[in-house]
């Protein structure tokens, strides 16, 4: 009698055990990201031609200027540049520039300076022109703070920042801490505004055709690989654990 009823209980608890694995195959794929519709056919990137970027709205510059067309960007001989301990403290605490809505950043002493839609090389000519009436051969460097790419996935939530125009996938990944085991190199998508790219780097081949240049703003997603069953387990160990503890405990109870 009481070897039935253990049997039956046993038999019940994995099929419930067995019901819940099964359920969670299921569930461990709902943090995939980004899924597209079946049949949807998603855009692979053309080689695209390198260029600059353009200062958009709402970007973030951070401006220098110096005179005698930057003698102290060089100065070789450490005499335009005292030691100071603080040197590096007003390095660092550089303030950035707006881009507004109208395409316009508020620059010291020049004021408000169209720049949307120019290069960097273009903006910096303006701005030393500008600069011209006040400094001496005036030099000046621009430079963007804001520019970045965001990685989701396998790697992590990261915001990698673009730290020169032309970056391109593979520097970025790299950056993100590459692509471990646990991602898939043949399904990285790239979103770009609206519009996704497909991207196989499982091969050299689509290494040479996927490493594309990267632009502001891109989201670049890397699926991870799934493995249900062992996260199953892992996630509902307690519980196998504690009807295992209960079923060896019925065992030696109906045994003495």
């Amino acid at each position: 009698m009481y070897v039935k009823q253990l049997f039956f209980w046993a038999s019940n608890s994995a099929l419930l055990l067995f019901c819940v694995l099964l359920t969670s195959c299921s569930s461990y794929k709902q943090n995939i990201m980004f899924k597209v519709p079946e049949g949807t056919v998603l855009k692979q990137q053309t080689e695209a031609a390198e260029k600059n970027y353009v200062i958009q709205i709402n970007d973030q510059l951070q401006l220098e200027v110096y005179t005698s067309n930057g003698e102290r960007l060089i100065d070789p001989d450490r005499k335009l540049s005292p030691d100071s301990p603080d040197q590096k403290s007003t390095k660092e605490s550089e303030p950035t520039y707006l881009v507004d809505v109208n395409g316009v950043s508020k620059f010291p002493m020049v004021g408000s300076t169209k720049v949307v839609g120019l290069t960097i090389g273009q903006a910096e000519e303006i701005l030393q022109q500008a600069y011209a009436v006040y400094y001496q051969q005036p030099f000046v460097k621009l430079r963007y703070t804001n520019k970045r790419v965001v990685v989701l996935g396998a790697p992590g939530g990261q915001v990698i920042p673009l730290a020169n125009e032309n970056m391109h996938l593979v520097e970025v990944l790299a950056l993100a801490k590459g692509v471990g085991n646990d991602a898939k190199a043949h399904n990285i998508r790239v979103l770009r505004g609206k519009e996704v790219f497909v991207t196989d780097l499982s091969t050299f081949d689509g290494y040479l055709k996927n490493n594309i240049a990267m632009e502001p703003g891109d989201v670049v997603y890397v699926e991870p690989i799934r493995r249900p069953v062992s996260e199953a387990f892992r996630d509902y160990g307690p519980i196998v654990s504690v009807l295992t503890s209960l079923t060896t405990l019925l065992v030696v109870i109906l045994s003495l």
